[in-house]
């Protein structure tokens, strides 16, 4: 199967699994004919390939079973370290590409990068506020 890493704003293989709450819901506003400025998705194969390349799942595992769950300063020690896990990772070079063609046909428009999760606004839990919108440096900050 082959691995799709962005898709359009509007498009038929956009869904919650693959592009988040926000972006499913970017989706349906156009779909409704809402005006919805150009963009697209970075999907949840390109989150897992990223993932995978990096080793970041498995250094995270390591991590969390080396740290104590009652000791809040460790877990936020931990915490800082995943971070930086994210952030230090190379974005593959296919992914890369993607992205980078996705970007350049929306023009000279101005962008901002917004985090989606497939797991957002879950019945007993929000997670709303814990992403950060980045309107430059669009790749570095698909990253962090």
């Amino acid at each position: 199967m082959n691995k799709i890493y962005t898709l359009p704003l509007f498009d038929e293989l956009a869904t919650l699994e693959n592009v988040g709450g926000k972006g499913m819901s970017l989706s349906k506003l156009i779909e409704a004919g809402i005006p919805v400025p150009d963009g697209f998705h970075v999907t949840t194969d390109a989150y897992k390939q990223y993932m995978n390349d990096n080793e970041i799942s498995d250094s995270i595992t390591a991590l969390l079973d080396s740290t104590d769950p009652s000791d809040t300063n460790g877990l936020e020690a931990v915490s800082q370290k995943i971070s930086e896990l994210f952030v230090k990772g190379v974005i593959p070079s296919e992914i890369e590409k993607e992205i980078i063609f996705s970007y350049n046909h929306l023009g000279t428009t101005p962008v901002a990068v917004r985090s989606s999760g497939t797991a957002e606004d879950l019945p007993g839990a929000s997670f709303a506020g814990q992403h950060e919108t980045y309107p430059i440096s669009f790749l570095h900050c698909i990253k962090g």
